[in-house]
């Protein structure tokens, strides 16, 4: 489960393994953190050139996983479980040092009670929006939108779609199809990097979504697509359903759906 944890509104890459059942996350957004550097990766290979030399094996046996960057692509970045954090963390001169333990200690405190008490993560994800700024009107159709994408992920899975290139592709097919934009010309519109779309989506925006992944699921359903292909197939098709909506809606009102509205300037210090 690939996800993003805030850190005093820094935004951290992180990957939960189910099987595992611990947390990893991405070195280079802790790097940047911890040491405000403009060039985070030229850091973090110094840094395990020093470990190297000092006999550490810690960078040897670290792990990669795919991670959306910020252009929007899932590209291989470095990653340590919270062990291994902690020990990186150790060689880095900074003042967030211990500010950023005692938040690695409440995620994986937090994790543990979510997998107990499932709705204590829908509670958390509620608190975060409205960090973000959202009105509870825009976080009930956030989390309604999600539980809508929540089953097409579940049927995609079921269908034979395992790789997180898969999932984006058919995404990205489902978003251009009803918004006439990628998903990462949306997020360009928006003057988004590495922020998730969704969370700087307006109401309206929101709805189009789970309308097109709804019409994307019930179709795929009922022609029991398999694989890529017919998943693509049924996208176009389920996007194409919420773009006749989007168009009548904007003929009848004169405004367009689609928006450079986000809530960036909440995150700025």
């Amino acid at each position: 489960m690939n996800n993003i944890k805030l850190f005093e509104s820094k935004k951290v890459r992180t990957y939960w393994d189910e099987t595992e059942e611990k947390w990893y996350f991405s070195i280079i957004d802790i790097i940047e953190i911890l040491t405000e550097s403009p060039r985070p990766r030229k850091y973090w290979n110094a840094l395990k050139t020093k470990l190297h030399a000092e006999g550490s094996e810690l960078s040897q046996n670290l792990g990669q996983l795919k991670m959306q960057a910020e252009d929007g692509k899932m590209r291989k970045t470095d990653v340590a479980d919270t062990e291994q954090l902690f020990r990186i963390i150790q060689s880095i001169p900074s003042p967030k040092a211990e500010p950023f333990k005692l938040w690695l200690a409440k995620v994986g405190r937090e994790r543990m009670q979510e997998i107990a008490d499932p709705e204590q993560s829908l509670d958390r994800a509620r608190e975060n929006w409205q960090r973000l700024g959202h009105s509870e009107k825009w976080i009930q159709q956030r989390m309604n939108g999600q539980e809508v994408r929540n089953k097409l992920t579940d049927y995609w899975k079921s269908s034979g779609i395992i790789q997180q290139d898969e999932f984006a592709l058919l995404t990205n097919v489902i978003h251009k199809e009803w918004s006439d934009l990628t998903v990462r010309q949306h997020k360009n519109l928006k003057g988004l990097k590495t922020q998730n779309l969704r969370d700087h989506m307006s109401e309206a925006e929101l709805i189009f979504t789970a309308l097109a992944e709804l019409s994307t699921r019930q179709i795929a359903q009922k022609e029991n697509a398999k694989g890529l292909s017919e998943n693509a197939n049924a996208g176009k098709r389920g996007g194409r359903v919420a773009k006749t909506a989007r168009k009548r809606l904007e003929a009848e009102t004169g405004s367009s759906v689609i928006t450079s509205e986000n809530f960036l300037p909440v995150l700025k210090k």
